[in-house]
This record gives structure tokens, sequence and C-alpha cells, in this order.
């Protein structure tokens, strides 16, 4: 098959496995906005998922890069299988007896209530403990395997919301001294989403025992140190790249005046998951693209295979960007239906574009993931944290959240040119920038006249879309027939 073919054919269906179960707990955000009608409880459930993002990455640290790298570059798979396994699981259960032993702590340092510390612990722990299952599955090519799973899981997480937000609370009214009201708490709403979170991630993690029973439980401390040599710049990377995803969340609980904080914080915050149609492309290619990088680093001339991923990466982003932007105000109605959270539709274009800087950063990563040099990762994330952390501190008191929107589009910019430019330094990929340049640059044009100009006028920005989309078929249409419709020897 067609390298590339095959590469779209498994974005595709990771994208299924990463849309679908994000399409489904996009439901949850009409849930949650009419639950926290103030926005301020939601703001609580927002910071709180911000650390828990934080310490996800701390409990990976990097594991499941350095699994795909040694994954393909070894022969002895079994032994790179057992020692990720054994690692994770070691790690898991210091952290696990950790955390809840410090609790207090904890809870003094994130500013969350101690109450929620245990709930958001057993999370960590049960998410940390799938990330090699998964990332097997992905090292052998089961995209199917993965996207069922994942659904499952949001598909489980997303009942036990309703059940215990919406259903709970009307079968115990009806029968104040049944079953129901025995086990309904008023004021539980954050407990009650933990408690889903927790049933969903317990149940998908038995659903992947079976590579823990296939493991032979041999664990090479030559091979980890190896690994851990290479994820720990991924770790790095990873924690500045939370930093710049979730940290202005925190921010703006912290430097916002404290009685508007909490509400400023559940508008931002839900007007940003608008933005998750860019993101889910950028991770759905991502999550295709990234053992495709190293299972052809060896071939004929992969840079050339590179550089056409991300040309048709940026078409294809240009036009979500742009949709999105168009239908961006029916969406946001749609999906917010409390219209205290709607003043903060402005920001969805700029985190909008700023999610599609991260994904073009993403295919340029290429050249440090396969030459084994993760620390420019590190650098090049870590100088895109510090943008964050700055402008953020800076312009948070004078225009709250909008300082966060653009913080987030400084940086992952930075970290897309940053990326390019030493790219082309250590491992030229023959980008066709003319091509990228103008597509990203009609892209944005369009979406700012249908945003701004047209003050979000649907005829006008439907009519740009159209415009934009015949252009695009007029110039890829061939080469895509060409890719998809190939026949197969």
């Amino acid at each position: 098959m067609n390298p590339l073919k095959r590469l779209f054919k498994q974005t595709f269906i990771y994208g299924l496995a990463t849309v679908l179960p994000r399409v489904l707990s996009f439901f949850l955000l009409p849930l949650y906005t009419s639950v926290f009608e103030n926005a301020s409880g939601y703001g609580q459930y927002i910071n709180i998922y911000a650390w828990i993002a934080i310490f996800n990455v701390f409990l990976a640290y990097g594991m499941e890069t350095a699994f795909f790298r040694f994954y393909h570059k070894t022969e002895q798979k079994q032994k790179v299988i057992s020692t990720s396994l054994v690692s994770l699981m070691s790690t898991s259960l210091l952290f696990l007896i950790f955390a809840l032993l410090v609790k207090q702590n904890f809870a003094d340092f994130t500013n969350i209530n101690p109450d929620y510390i245990e709930f958001t612990t057993y999370i960590l722990v049960l998410d940390a403990l799938v990330i090699i299952p998964f990332a097997l599955l992905r090292a052998l090519e089961k995209p199917m395997k993965y996207a069922v799973l994942k659904t499952i899981n949001v598909a489980v997480n997303l009942g036990f919301n309703v059940f215990f937000l919406l259903i709970l609370p009307g079968l115990a009214t009806q029968s104040p001294d049944g079953l129901f009201a025995g086990i309904y708490t008023p004021g539980w709403e954050i407990q009650y989403i933990f408690i889903s979170n927790i049933i969903a991630s317990a149940l998908t993690l038995v659903l992947l025992i079976p590579t823990y029973i296939k493991a032979n439980y041999t664990f090479s401390f030559k091979l980890w140190k190896e690994m851990m040599k290479y994820a720990g710049p991924v770790m790095i990377a990873g924690v500045a790249f939370t930093i710049n995803e979730v940290f202005d969340k925190i921010l703006l609980t912290e430097l916002l005046p404290p009685d508007t904080a909490a509400s400023e914080v559940g508008k931002y915050g839900a007007c940003y998951k608008l933005a998750l149609f860019m993101t889910l492309f950028g991770t759905a290619f991502r999550m295709g693209v990234e053992p495709f990088f190293f299972s052809h680093a060896n071939s004929e001339k992969p840079q050339r295979t590179y550089a056409q991923i991300t040309n048709y990466f940026v078409i294809l982003g240009s036009v979500i960007l742009l949709t999105v932007v168009v239908f961006l105000e029916p969406l946001g109605k749609l999906f917010i239906r409390n219209s205290t959270y709607w003043e903060a539709l402005e920001v969805v274009p700029i985190i909008l574009f700023a999610s599609f800087c991260l994904g073009i950063y993403h295919n340029l990563s290429v050249w440090y993931k396969v030459t084994d040099q993760t620390k420019f990762g590190a650098y090049i994330s870590s100088i895109g944290a510090l943008i964050t952390l700055i402008i953020n501190v800076a312009f948070i008191d004078k225009i709250g959240y909008m300082a966060s929107a653009l913080a987030t589009l400084a940086a992952y910019g930075c970290m897309m040119l940053l990326s390019y430019y030493f790219g082309r330094k250590y491992y030229p990929v023959p980008y066709n920038m003319r091509k990228i340049i103008f597509y990203l640059s009609v892209s944005l044009v369009f979406a700012s006249l249908a945003f701004y100009a047209f003050n979000r006028n649907l005829i006008a920005g439907g009519l740009l879309l159209f415009l934009f989309l015949m252009l695009v078929y007029k110039m890829e249409g061939e080469k895509l027939k060409a890719i998809f419709l190939q026949r197969e020897s």
C-alpha cells in the first residue's frame, strides 16, 4: 500500500479513536455549563483538571515516546515491553503511596480542596498504567482496537456523568427514603465527575490486562537507562507543553481577583474547548504519524515523505480552521447553552490558530525524534513555556483571559518557528514553504474577514469557506486522487 495512503488510513482510524470519544465527552460541556450555572463551579473543575494534566506528564515521564523509539530500534521487543511496564508500574505504585500520605501538602501546593486529592490520585495512577498497553496497540498498528477501547472509556465516563449529575438527583427527590436518596449527596457535582472518571479508567485498565498477563516481566537495567536517557528530555518537553496548554487556567485562578477568578476561568475554559476540533485533528494526525516517522526513518529518502505529510497537514488544518471560525457562533450556542459563558467566544479563533501552530510543530519535530536529539524538544518547548508564563503574568491583570489566549498563540507560534529553524540545520526536509505559507495566509485572511469584518455572518462566512474549498480542490485535487484512489498492485 502507498505509505501515504496507509498513513492517512491509520490517521483516520486514530482520528475516530480520538475524535469519537472526545465528541462524546464534548457533550459533557453543555451538561457541566448547565450544572455549574454561575461558571465558578466549572472554573474549579477546570483548575483541578489542569493540575491532573501536569501530573500526568510526570507520571508518564516520556516513556511512551521512548517505548516507540526502542520498540522499532531493537529486535528484543519483549524486553522493551516488559521493562517499560515494570518501570511504570513501580513509579505509579510509589506515587500512589506518597500522594495519599501527603495529600494535605498536595492540597496546599495546588490550592485544591483536600477532599478532591484522593480522587485525583486514583485517576492519575489508572491513567499511567494504561500508557504502555495503548502504546503497544499503536506500535502493532492496531488502530481499530485502540479506537474501540478509547470509545468505551469515554462512553462509560459520559454515561456515569449523566447518571450522577442529571438522573440521580431526580431519583433521590422522587423517593426521599429510597436507595437513590441514600447514595445521593447534594453539592457533590465535582466528586461525581471524579467518580465517573475513576470507573471509566478502571474498566479500561481491566480491558487492557492481557498486555500485563502476556508480559514476561524481565527488567533490563541497561535498557531502562538508555530509555530514560531518551525519555528525560521528552518529559521536560511534555511538562513544558502542558504548561502551555493548561497552566494559563491555574494562573488565571491565582492572578485574577478572588471574587471573579473562578467565574472567569469557567468562561475561558468552556470556550477554549470549542477549539477542540483543531486539537482533535492535530492529535489524531500525530498519533498516526509518530509511529510512521520511526518506522520509515531508515527508508530511502524519508525526508521527501515527511515533507509531503506536512503539506497535507497544513492544507487540512487550514480547512478546519476556517470551517470552525465560520460556524463558531452556532457551535458555541449549541454546546454552551448558558449565555453566561458566551462573552469568552472571542478567544476561540486565537486558540484555534495556536492549536494549528502546535500541530505543525509536531510535524516539524520529526528531525529531533528520528535523530535521537530529543533535548532540542525540551529546549524548544521550555522556551514556549517561558513565553506562556511571562505573557500571562504580565498581562492577566490588564486584559484577563485574552492574555492567556495570546500567550498560547505566541508560545506555539514560536515553537513552530524554532523547530523549523533547527530542523533545517540538523535534518533538512524539503518542505514546500511557498505552498504552506500560501494556505496558512489565505485561511487566516478569510477567517479574519468572516469573524471580524463580516461580524460572524454565516452567509458571508459560508461563501468564503466555499471559495477556499474550491481553491484547495483546484490545486490539490489530482494529487489527493492519486493517493487515495490508487489501485493496489
